[in-house]
């Protein structure tokens, strides 16, 4: 081999990593965060990931994602969104009110999609459900007590009181802030009332297990719009399938990397609710659940 070859050679062998390393740093971002936990979310997050791979998407090789977990502390959300613009990110995924307008807060250019959010036009996420315009679209929940003051949870919370007046029903509400005040509400409600919606907040949702123990052992039956809570004790769920709408917000950002702009992508409803009951729980609470209920189930746990 002449000497001017194997240079030539080892100049090509050296330079093929510094050019995949540089192809690497040119793939496309997705900046996804979660007021909530990552055990929390990771079925939701496989959801949304497996359908990126369905549209080409590959994580690692064809698009990155960076994710970041608030664990229950809103006041890091500002912080993250604020991380994300800094990184130069392609896209933000998120999901609820509170971490949709901390991203919309920092940035007004980086397309934002959400996975889900309880009325997004009236906590001001988006201007229009056919038009979001703006750097903003995704997929609203609508939906229709314990619960924290998050712009959904309020939401859904105003929307039980008034289901519940309209069926002759008394409400007392119980607000909490912090996961530390979990447990003393909890306790406080105990013997007063004779069940418990819990909100479908991302923070509560991260505690649900705690939840489920504490209103056990309260002999408190509990509905939710989450099935997560039923899925690990708690007694009835009936709402969108979480799931699914996590699932669809990876269509969301396939269309925008392809090139169109989140203001012309209308805002989704639900296709898919789910009735979950776990008769485990039933059965601790010593109570007994019509068949005619459990014929309608989409899924019974036992």
């Amino acid at each position: 081999m002449k000497r001017r070859d194997f240079i030539t050679l080892l100049g090509g062998a050296a330079a093929w990593p510094l050019a995949a390393r540089a192809q690497q740093a040119k793939l496309p971002t997705i900046g996804f965060f979660s007021v909530g936990s990552a055990g929390a979310l990771s079925h939701w997050v496989a959801a949304f990931v497996q359908r990126l791979r369905e549209l080409g998407w590959i994580e690692g090789r064809t698009v990155a994602i960076e994710y970041r977990w608030a664990e229950g502390r809103n006041e890091r959300l500002a912080e993250i969104a604020t991380e994300f613009v800094r990184l130069k990110v392609d896209i933000i995924v998120t999901h609820s009110a509170a971490p949709v307008i901390a991203a919309k807060q920092a940035t007004a250019v980086i397309p934002i999609v959400f996975a889900l959010a309880a009325d997004p036009l009236g906590t001001g996420l988006v201007a229009s459900l056919a038009r979001p315009d703006g750097n903003v679209t995704g997929l609203s929940t609508q939906t229709s007590d314990l619960a924290r003051d998050a712009p959904g949870a309020v939401l859904e919370m105003a929307d039980v009181q008034a289901t519940a007046r309209a069926l002759g029903l008394e409400v007392v509400r119980s607000e909490i802030r912090r996961a530390e005040e979990i447990a003393p509400a909890i306790d406080a409600l105990k013997g007063q009332v004779d069940g418990l919606h819990i909100a479908g907040d991302p923070v509560l949702t991260a505690h649900r297990i705690r939840i489920n123990i504490l209103t056990v052992s309260a002999r408190l039956p509990t509905i939710h719009i989450n099935r997560d809570f039923v899925e690990t004790g708690g007694l009835i769920s009936y709402g969108p399938n979480m799931t699914d709408l996590f699932r669809r917000a990876g269509d969301y950002v396939d269309k925008i990397l392809r090139g169109k702009k989140p203001g012309d992508i209308p805002v989704e409803q639900p296709t898919k609710f789910d009735l979950v009951i776990n008769l485990t729980t039933a059965r601790a609470l010593g109570l007994e659940i019509p068949p005619t209920l459990l014929a309608r189930a989409d899924e019974v746990i036992e």
